[in-house]
């Protein structure tokens, strides 16, 4: 049952959930992506926007349609392909890791065994690859591998944190943990990509538009907002 705290959020993470829903809507897993192409975009979506990542992300799918044919292929090539994503030059070197990583482990270039894995033991494996972090794991799990987990971007950190559902020193690493015990699994995607739409929308991170707000009844930032204006 956990604490009287933690029901006490688990009751607010509920209610918030259900306005979310009734704005943006109950989000479903439209197409099961392959687990490789998920991680390699995610990583190409660190410190910048969907869009470029997505563009990125294309651009070398375009390039090398065989991942097979980028195992041996010149960071700065990778780089020049991804430039307009930012961090190419990381971002080029954690992907060839990556992919050397899991050729060298398994073989073949694929992750599908993951799914004969427990949720648990697929993220300690994924957690051995270089550069591939909480986040990252959270999303291949969540978004191809049908597993529970709550992967948490700069988004949901901002909004759970001003809605008070995680603490104010709680890092993303932690606050993946705590926000996978407020909500059922069968939530966790729905939830997870209406939480970003609103950070995108309305809990922006300067000027969040919290008048217009529709889950600000919830909020300990805007509490604390409200009443210092008052």
């Amino acid at each position: 049952m956990g604490t009287p705290k933690v029901q006490t959020l688990r009751k607010k993470a509920q209610s918030v959930d259900e306005v979310l829903t009734r704005l943006y809507g109950r989000q479903d897993v439209d197409q099961v992506a392959d687990p490789l192409d998920t991680l390699v975009e995610t990583i190409l979506s660190q410190n910048t926007t969907d869009a470029n990542s997505h563009r990125c992300f294309r651009s070398l799918k375009k390039a090398y349609p065989n991942w097979n044919r980028i195992l041996d292929e010149d960071p700065t090539t990778i780089a020049s392909i991804i430039r307009s994503g930012g961090l190419a030059d990381i971002k080029a070197e954690r992907i060839l890791a990556a992919l050397n990583f899991i050729k060298r482990k398994r073989g073949r270039l694929e992750l599908d065994f993951l799914r004969d894995k427990t949720p648990s033991e697929a993220d300690e494996w994924l957690s051995r690859i270089k550069g591939v972090g909480p986040k990252t794991r959270g999303i291949v799990l969540l978004f191809s591998l049908e597993m529970p987990a709550f992967p948490v971007d700069t988004h949901i950190h901002r909004v759970t944190k001003r809605l008070g559902l995680i603490g104010p020193r709680v890092s993303r690493e932690k606050a993946q943990h705590e926000l996978a015990l407020l909500v059922p699994s069968r939530e966790y995607y729905s939830f997870h990509i209406n939480l970003i739409q609103h950070g995108r929308m309305v809990c922006h991170p300067r000027k969040p538009e919290c008048v217009m707000c529709k889950i600000s009844r919830y909020c300990d930032f805007y509490s604390g907002t409200s009443r210092t204006q008052t």
